[in-house]
């Protein structure tokens, strides 16, 4: 009996001990579960914002009733919203937009609830786009092309209009490849034949013929673009805007007509993809509230990609030395405890680094020794995608080190001797068998630095990244590698859309689909990453682990 109460004191004990411990467990489930919820919740929205972006509302027509004046409007509603009135009542008010900013001066407008005598949805109204001035909405009139005038109600108008739209694409696919390509080059062998007289190495006259000659090739180009705009610009659509205004648009301000009021689900889902695909591939226009994206696209994934280049080699080999070189000892563990800080300092004290080493003190000197003819404007001494990597590379370091310096521990250490007992150097050994069983460890450092790396933006807007730059890193312009260039990047054309643009509520929009597009492009790479790294996985696979 004695043995048996014990035996239940001890269990009493034991039992009590481990119940102490579960609301901690059950504080840090509900503390993971609550992270999860808000995550996914800020997921959704960006996806449920950024979907509603493209796709295209019905335009409604409000005839609207203010003391006497009585008024007609036609957009759609964006958002609702109550407030108080000066005699403290409840005022709900809905904002529509209305678009035809150059003849309204805003293209957002608070409408009360209470002054709607009827709202309709004529089948006829039309979501015009435009190239400046952001989209118009209206009522179509004609469409003219030279002496050939089409009305609206002739079977002939649509098919009229497509053919505009048609070829007015076509003219101003020439004229960007005109002026980004033909004059571009031209003008960079002006530069080029600058700098080659200043040397001195072409003589005077050699120079001055051979700049006559790009002089008229340049005004050549320039005059062939001026005959394509003056094309485009020959056919135009006449609408007339709810209040009954006629505004006529020219060809080559015209980029689409949409009929939201007569279209389909199908129609609809065509259209929302159209944009997409516009807003992927166009650069932004209009203070970066109209267009698209894609110039900011290529920078982050190519400033990713040329980070984890620079970085990946770097770590690897700082996390073989200290693992397997190194002497373990006092110094090396200061440094383990220095590298492990890095990872928490602020990534604009990064930014700054870059700036001051990369920037003014090696750019400089790459100015100063290959590019004296160009000084005193800098090559490389200015802020450009080059070292912008470099400074990420840096601010990801410690996070590829820790991880490779892991999975280096993680090989077991009869594999390590039995390569050794066969012969093998011990460089051979880590070369041909430690590395192999490590790169899955490795990879996911290395996905971890990307993942950092592509969302970062405080330390990019010190060492490169611009509002706007039309002109890539990487083009089919000889060198056709352009590290000096400055780019952009999708979270700093957040950071711009969101705080830095002219007309915020034309921008929220665009906010939301870009971050829903910076969360994919970020995905995206790091499932290729996993995806690399799961089948070295398999291929490196060592039975006794």
């Amino acid at each position: 009996m004695a043995k048996e109460a014990e035996k239940n004191r001890e269990q009493f004990a034991t039992t009590g001990r481990s119940r102490k411990g579960e609301p901690l467990v059950w504080l840090t489930a509900a503390g993971l579960a609550i992270g999860v919820t808000m995550a996914l919740g800020l997921f959704l929205l960006i996806l449920v914002k950024g979907a509603a972006t493209f796709w295209p509302k019905r335009i409604e027509l409000f005839e609207l009733q203010n003391g006497e004046t009585r008024e007609i409007i036609a957009g759609y509603v964006t958002q609702q919203q109550s407030r108080k009135n000066s005699e403290g009542a409840d005022v709900r008010e809905i904002q529509l937009f209305q678009g035809n900013k150059d003849l309204n001066g805003e293209t957002f407008r608070y409408v009360d609830v209470g002054s709607i005598i009827k709202r309709s949805s004529p089948k006829n109204l039309l979501l015009i786009e435009r190239l400046t001035y952001g989209p118009a909405i209206g009522t179509a009139v004609a469409v003219e092309t030279g002496d050939k005038r089409t009305v609206a109600s002739s079977p002939d108008f649509i098919p009229e209009l497509n053919k505009i739209l048609e070829t007015s694409e076509n003219l101003r696919r020439k004229v960007l490849h005109i002026e980004r390509k033909e004059i571009g080059k031209v003008s960079m062998e002006m530069e080029e034949l600058g700098r080659s007289e200043k040397a001195g190495r072409i003589t005077s006259a050699a120079a001055v013929e051979r700049r006559a000659r790009l002089q008229t090739e340049f005004d050549t180009l320039q005059k062939k673009a001026t005959r394509l705009d003056a094309t485009m610009a020959a056919s135009s659509l006449t609408y007339i805007v709810a209040d009954g205004r006629e505004s006529t648009l020219p060809a080559d301000q015209l980029l689409g007509v949409f009929a939201p009021n007569q279209a389909g689900f199908l129609e609809r889902l065509g259209e929302s993809l159209r944009r997409v695909w516009h807003f992927l591939k166009e650069d932004p226009r209009e203070a970066n509230t109209e267009g698209g994206v894609f110039p900011a696209i290529f920078g982050t994934v190519t400033m990713t990609l040329v980070m984890s280049f620079f970085v990946t080699p770097f770590g690897v080999i700082a996390a073989i030395y200290l693992r397997e070189y190194a002497k373990q000892g006092l110094m090396v563990r200061i440094v383990r405890i220095c590298v492990n800080n890095l990872a928490g300092v602020p990534s604009i004290v990064f930014g700054v680094f870059g700036l001051a080493f990369f920037v003014y003190f090696v750019g400089a000197n790459v100015d100063r020794n290959f590019f004296p003819e160009k000084l005193p404007t800098p090559t490389f001494g200015t802020p450009g995608i080059l070292w912008a990597s470099l400074t990420l590379a840096l601010l990801t370091l410690p996070v590829v080190i820790v991880a490779t310096e892991e999975a280096l521990s993680a090989v077991p250490r009869g594999v390590r001797e039995a390569a050794l007992a066969c012969g093998a150097s011990k460089w051979q050994a880590i070369q041909r068998v430690v590395l192999p069983a490590s790169l899955p460890g490795i990879l996911t450092g290395v996905i971890l630095a990307m993942a950092r790396g592509a969302g970062e933006v405080a330390p990019l807007m010190i060492v490169g990244v611009v509002k706007l730059a039309p002109s890539l890193p990487i083009d089919d312009v000889a060198p056709f590698i352009h590290a000096e260039r400055k780019f952009m990047h999708l979270g700093f054309h957040i950071y711009d859309l969101g705080f830095q643009s002219p007309d915020a509520e034309a921008a929220k929009p665009f906010v939301y689909a870009t971050a829903l597009l910076l969360i994919v492009v970020v995905v995206t790479l790091n499932l290729a990453a996993i995806i690399i790294r799961n089948r070295l996985r398999k291929r490196f696979a060592v039975s006794s682990f």
